[in-house]
């Protein structure tokens, strides 16, 4: 069997590394169903292919990213396909400063993490994504009004991810501040932070690249459904 590089197909190298967050076996995993949407195959051979299918139900969908073109299961439906890039801290980054404080957030805080991620869609985020890793907010009057925090995580590297701040509170440099903070902390542990964006995202490609990522190669995103 070839040996894929991790970042190529994330997914899987995530799931394999923290296999208390996943279903499947040695063909296919995805996350539990209140982590995360994301499934992968070991490879995109027929048989591990055929083991995405059977882990998702009728009526289910999953997210499917890798940098290679992504094949369609016997069986699944493709409902959406798009691009990204993977992005790659370049150098080592500083958690910047700021007026109001950067609290970390945990079980307690899930259902304003949910319904902030919900409000601004950073992504797939459910009931238990905030247990992929750490994650770091800022208040207002108590109010969470702006998260950033870790996703995929494999044998040195970690995902930025889970970034969102709420209509009312944007332009003020939260998602900034918060992706360096939880860049410099995924580096001082001796992980590369990484990061996708979604290709038409300029502004977010554009605000990565000011702190020090930079583009490693293009990702294939789809939403496979039964």
């Amino acid at each position: 069997m070839t040996t894929i590089n991790p970042f190529d197909r994330p997914v899987w190298a995530s799931l394999t590394f923290a296999p208390d967050l996943a279903e499947g076996g040695g063909l296919a995993k995805r996350y539990r169903r209140d982590v995360n949407l994301f499934a992968s195959a070991r490879d995109d051979d027929g048989a591990s292919l055929a083991a995405v299918a059977d882990l998702v139900t009728e009526g289910e969908s999953v997210f499917v990213l890798q940098a290679q073109p992504i094949p369609v299961p016997k069986g699944m439906q493709v409902l959406r396909r798009a691009q990204g890039v993977q992005m790659l801290a370049g150098r080592a980054i500083a958690a910047e400063t700021g007026a109001e404080v950067v609290v970390a957030l945990g079980d307690a805080d899930a259902a304003e993490m949910l319904a902030l991620a919900r409000l601004t869609e950073p992504g797939p985020f459910l009931a238990r994504t905030h247990t992929m890793g750490r994650f770091v907010g800022i208040r207002s009057d108590g109010v969470l009004v702006a998260m950033a925090g870790e996703r995929m995580r494999f044998e040195g590297g970690t995902e930025v991810s889970g970034v969102c701040v709420h209509p009312d509170f944007r332009g003020r440099g939260f998602a900034r501040r918060l992706s360096s903070v939880v860049a410099h902390a995924i580096q001082q542990r001796g992980d590369q932070p990484f990061l996708h964006a979604w290709t038409t995202n300029e502004a977010a490609i554009a605000l990565y690249e000011s702190l020090g990522f930079e583009i490693r190669t293009e990702m294939q995103v789809a939403v496979l459904g039964r």
